[in-house]
């Protein structure tokens, strides 16, 4: 099923406030020919425009997803804690699904609430949502980088908005052999793999990998939701790093799945070698600062400055041409801009899922970025879900001077996106 790429060219909008994101407008998705659509059963209708509400997100912890949160809070000091509710799913979601399921439906019991975004859509969102429905059907759902089967979570969802991870697996894989690598490493564990975004993913990779004459490879590390916890995880990274460069050599590009696992992997490349194309939810900021010891805790810098302060650090520790990254933090702006678009549907200014009214939301929190994307389509039955739209930027490769890959330019291959 051929895809129809929209290019998405954000316009530059400015932010005031202290970790303001960085995104832009939308063309209509062309309709697809011959394709059964999908529409959500729970249909959002505008209402009278009263600004008497209140909206929730909830996102994991600094130490687990630093952008999410940092998105959520910039949006509620956008609009005030009269106007936002907070909230943090645990760590060890894994186990303690319940705690999560709880922690979102806890805050439908505000009347006042009349939205929900979580960011990331962690496992327990599908049946939290669900839960939400069966009792305040007025709610608005909205799952960002959602980690559960699509078709589950689209069926209570009203809006789910992730990474296009098929043109990405082929996008990244292409950055790394134009930069001259001739080998891409893949870093994950079980519990991602199981997910549908990674194995279709991994699948893509391995695909272009033998497209661009490159190696394929795959290594294991701990789940952090697990008993070793994050700590355990980011020390099992810094130990394998130089093993791992000795093993696949200096032109090997390297990617990992969890955000936890970013900043000791930058870190030992940076020291031994090797390329980090983007993170799995890339940002400038993600990552970059534990790894180059920059402390961004009080700093008021634009999102334009730190990218700057970031880059001229990988400059300074010969990491120039090796280390890539988009320039608008992905995880900040999904937790704000799915926020704002929200606030917008229930001030009936704006579709839940129009992807034009979605770009105008975004762009309010990431100026001056480049994207693409599309409606998300089953690889097994062909059906596109209106209701699911999958989004990427285009990679900067930091530098003196940087680069921009335009991976948003590129056309995938149709073939890609029959991959599973």
């Amino acid at each position: 099923m051929k895809k129809r790429v929209l290019g998405i060219l954000l316009c530059a909008v400015m932010i005031a406030g202290l970790t303001a994101c960085n995104g832009g407008t939308v063309e209509e998705v062309e309709k697809l020919p011959d394709v059964e659509e999908v529409e959500n059963e729970n249909v959002v209708s505008t209402t009278d425009g009263a600004d008497d509400f209140r909206i929730g997100i909830v996102t994991g912890s600094f130490s687990q997803s630093e952008d999410d949160r940092r998105g959520a809070q910039d949006f509620l000091e956008k609009y005030g804690e009269d106007k936002v509710t907070l909230a943090i799913y645990p760590d060890n979601f894994t186990d303690e699904y319940d705690v999560t399921v709880q922690t979102i439906v806890g805050l439908s019991e505000d009347p006042k609430i009349k939205a929900i975004v979580v960011n990331q859509a962690v496992d327990g969102t599908t049946d939290a949502f669900r839960q939400i429905k069966e009792t305040r059907p007025d709610i608005i759902c909205i799952a960002g980088e959602a980690y559960e089967d699509f078709e589950d979570i689209a069926s209570v969802a009203d809006l789910v908005v992730n990474c296009d991870f098929v043109s990405r697996g082929y996008l990244m894989v292409r950055s790394a052999h134009e930069l001259g690598c001739d080998t891409f490493v893949h870093i994950s564990f079980e519990r991602h793999l199981s997910y549908e975004t990674v194995a279709r993913e991994v699948a893509v990779m391995k695909a272009a990998c033998e497209e661009f004459g490159m190696t394929f490879a795959q290594e294991e590390a701990p789940d952090p939701t697990t008993e070793v916890g994050v700590p355990g995880a980011q020390a099992y990274i810094e130990e394998h790093v130089e093993e791992w460069v000795n093993k696949y050599g200096q032109n090997a590009a390297y990617f990992c799945t969890n955000d936890a696992h970013t900043e000791p992997l930058i870190a030992g490349l940076m020291e031994y070698g090797g390329y980090f194309i983007e993170a799995d939810l890339p940002s400038p900021v993600l990552g970059y600062p534990g790894a180059l010891d920059i402390d961004f805790t009080d700093s008021t810098a634009s999102p334009e400055e730190k990218l700057r302060i970031v880059e001229e650090a990988v400059v300074e520790h010969g990491g120039a041409g090796r280390f890539g990254t988009w320039t608008s933090s992905y995880g900040c702006t999904v937790s704000a801009g799915l926020a704002e678009h929200a606030r917008n549907v229930i001030l009936g200014e704006s579709s839940i899922n129009d992807i034009e009214d979605l770009a105008k939301a975004f762009a309010v929190f990431s100026p001056d970025a480049e994207w693409n994307g599309s409606t998300y389509i089953d690889v097994d039955t062909g059906i596109k879900a209106n209701n699911i739209i999958l989004i990427y930027q285009d990679t900067y490769i930091m530098g003196n001077p940087g680069r921009y890959m335009g991976a948003t330019k590129i056309q995938v291959p149709e073939q890609y996106f029959t991959i599973k």
